[in-house]
């Protein structure tokens, strides 16, 4: 099960999904259900439980995962969530497990299961080394160091949309100043489209938002662009180097096979690889001696979900529950 910030999404995998090593598989969901994300705690649980009994009618599943865009600590607690506030201080593990009793049981970060799930069965199959980093709201990212899921000491790794790369920057939801996520999300794309609308630019995106520039949002723009608009256009290359820069960055540090792109921005697909890739190479050490290959997931708004149940049936696990 994946928790966003607007949905929740629970897929039941085929049993040869469940194996030991990456298969590559062309379609390993069997079925998928979907809910608005409440507000509230119990409210998610509560959720949470209906979605299972609805994928899994005749009795609860061998292993259940779950995905959360927060910081989730060893007990299966949600310590931080920029964008779900309110389930803040959740003890997610304990309350569904109440409900829901099973041996194998995984709740973590969203975009960590995200990495493991393009590892197995997506974009990154066969590659040992591998980064995930998912565009949406904000920007997550998980890490798989040889073919290991690597979650850190409080499994907390992956929070790459909040490097600073501007400590002059924009206000971060974290509380930060000038964090990545500010420039490099969905979030980041539809403040660059304001400022041209606000600045006179753009017309076509302005049109989009209702001729309002305050409304403009991240899809306004990659419309207007896949139109074939010049000024959404360059304001979608802008924002491909902000992406690359955070893209060069961790490249630096992990020294990636392949760095997958997930989330509800890679739709914009050729508006935003190509340009994506000819800034990394300007922008990373040693530039194309690297290797490293920039691929657009291939689970799609799956990828949370399925990688979840595959580390909770027993997959890349480093600890916790």
């Amino acid at each position: 099960m994946d928790i966003g910030g607007t949905k929740m999404l629970a897929v039941r995998l085929a049993a040869e999904a469940v194996g030991t090593e990456p298969q590559g598989l062309e379609q390993p969901v069997e079925a998928e259900a979907r809910c608005p994300t409440p507000l509230e705690g119990g409210e998610v649980v509560a959720r949470i439980v209906e979605l299972v009994h609805e994928l899994c009618p005749e009795g609860a599943p061998a292993a259940i995962g779950i995905g959360v865009p927060g910081l989730v600590d060893l007990g299966g607690v949600l310590r931080f969530s920029p964008h779900l506030p309110g389930l803040v201080g959740l003890p997610v593990t304990e309350r569904v497990r109440a409900h829901l009793p099973t041996s194998d049981f995984w709740v973590g970060n969203d975009a960590t299961a995200a990495a493991w799930a393009e590892h197995r069965l997506g974009a990154a199959v066969g590659a040992e080394d591998v980064l995930m980093v998912t565009l949406g709201t904000g920007i997550g990212g998980g890490i798989i160091s040889g073919g290991i899921l690597n979650e850190g000491t409080n499994r907390f790794a992956g929070e790459f949309g909040h490097m600073v790369i501007d400590p002059h920057g924009q206000l971060c939801p974290c509380g930060k100043q000038g964090c990545w996520e500010r420039y490099a999300s969905g979030s980041g794309l539809g403040q660059l489209g304001r400022e041209a609308a606000l600045g006179e630019r753009a017309p076509a995106v302005r049109e989009l938002a209702g001729g309002d520039p305050e409304a403009v949002r991240g899809e306004h723009v990659t419309q207007a662009a896949r139109a074939g608009d010049s000024d959404a256009r360059e304001i979608m290359g802008r924002f491909a180097w902000w992406l690359a820069l955070g893209l060069a960055n961790l490249a630096n540090a992990f020294d990636p096979r392949v760095i997958v792109l997930g989330g509800g921005l890679i739709e914009a697909g050729d508006l935003l690889l190509p340009p994506v890739r000819v800034a990394f190479d300007r922008l990373v050490e040693a530039g194309r001696l690297r290797g490293v290959r920039i691929e657009a997931a291939a689970l799609g708004e799956r990828a949370g979900a399925v990688g979840s149940a595959l580390i909770a049936a027993g997959g890349g696990r480093s600890g916790g529950p």
